[in-house]
């Protein structure tokens, strides 16, 4: 019986985040499609057992859930620093980077390799949108992985292309991208949930944080502008980040704080309720390694905008309104202009809407799991 080991501790981080959802949906998949004599280990840090029965229940069919020695944060520095341990020993996937990798021959040692995932280029592009110490762990850890991985997996073939610049990876690389999770559905009481969460019945929806990169400024100053009518604007996320927040952001743009609602974090069916209701679905960010809420936008016939972003236009595949930026300054007006070319034209709308759909299909988790056991049998 080969064993998949697969590094799942995001699933136990305080905000599991994107990639907690990556590693979820993708162990699921793992788990489905596992070959005949295989099956898929979970590997995590020292967490209470509570929390570990918590997380084995969320993946049934998991053949057996690996507790590391050390709570997450020294497990992270100790593999930053190729102290391995037990967890590190076998055929290896880790969703993220953090990953126990060690100098070795899987050739003189069969079973053995190791493959980690690497989302997006943000610690040396963005390095200000992370903590001093994320950007360096990111690093070193990146910096482990060309010398001891034996693949490099990615979501799309722009993170691969901007990887090219600082690690030469050459022929480890996998690109496998990531899906709509099938817990993304409508409530059985859709009209109470609109009540609840006071959505309008018309609106433009964004998803994310403040966090610089991802535009959500630059969203809301051009609702102040010419082109956006008295649409509100929706956002799926929470009211601040670091020092600021929604409210004084839109101060300072001149926006009327009544046309924002923040819905703060919301459940999959919550989410899935105010896309598939939203007027258009804008996703301002302004560096992406993949871009989920294009495809969940899709998933539910919304119209997109989002900006030239390489990893997006790669995912969108031309099923969206690109706005193709000039200055950080004019950002903001093109966004407007962007909202005013869809809102308005019905034909426009409709065509979008097909697209997505159509777009949609073509990323599901289980091919997404075919991908990562073909790569290790490749290995």
């Amino acid at each position: 019986m080969a064993t998949l080991r697969v590094i799942i501790d995001q699933l136990v981080a305080p905000v599991p985040g994107g990639i907690g959802r990556y590693t979820l949906e993708l162990t699921r998949q793992l788990i489905a499609t596992a070959p005949r004599n295989c099956d898929v280990e979970g590997v995590i840090s020292a967490v209470p057992q509570e929390k570990a029965d918590e997380l084995s229940a969320k993946l049934p069919g998991l053949a057996g859930l690996h507790r590391a020695t050390l709570p997450r944060r020294e497990l992270s520095a100790a593999w930053q620093h190729g102290i391995i341990g037990g967890s590190g020993g076998g055929m290896v996937h880790a969703t993220s980077l953090l990953a126990p990798m060690r100098k070795h021959d899987r050739r003189a040692e069969l079973g053995t390799q190791t493959a980690v995932t690497i989302h997006d280029v943000v610690p040396w592009t963005h390095p200000q949108t992370l903590t001093p110490r994320g950007v360096t762990w990111h690093k070193a850890m990146a910096k482990r992985a060309s010398k001891h991985a034996d693949a490099i997996v990615v979501p799309t073939h722009a993170v691969a292309e901007q990887l090219s610049h600082y690690f030469e990876f050459g022929d480890r690389i996998r690109v496998i991208g990531g899906a709509v999770s099938d817990e993304l559905q409508l409530p059985a009481d859709p009209e109470a949930r609109i009540e609840a969460l006071g959505l309008p019945e018309k609106y433009i929806l964004a998803v994310g944080t403040l966090e610089p990169r991802k535009g959500l400024a630059a969203l809301i100053k051009a609702l102040s502008l010419p082109g956006t009518g008295d649409l509100p604007l929706v956002i799926a996320g929470p009211e601040g980040w670091g020092d600021v927040d929604v409210a004084t952001v839109a101060a300072a743009a001149g926006v009327d704080a009544s046309r924002i609602k923040v819905l703060g974090f919301v459940s999959d069916s919550d989410l899935a309720l105010a896309l598939e209701r939203a007027t258009v679905f804008v996703y301002p960010s302004l560096a992406e390694g993949f871009g989920l809420p294009l495809i969940e936008a899709f998933n539910f016939g919304t119209p997109v905008i989002h900006a030239d972003v390489p990893a997006l236009l790669e995912v969108a595949a031309g099923s969206t309104f690109v706005v193709d930026r000039t200055t950080p300054d004019a950002y903001a007006g093109q966004l407007a202009s962007a909202i005013e070319a869809v809102t308005s034209d019905a034909s426009l709308r409709r065509r979008l809407s097909i697209s997505g759909l159509d777009r949609a299909r073509a990323f599901s988790w289980r091919d997404s799991a075919d991908k990562v056991w073909q790569l290790h049998a490749d290995l």
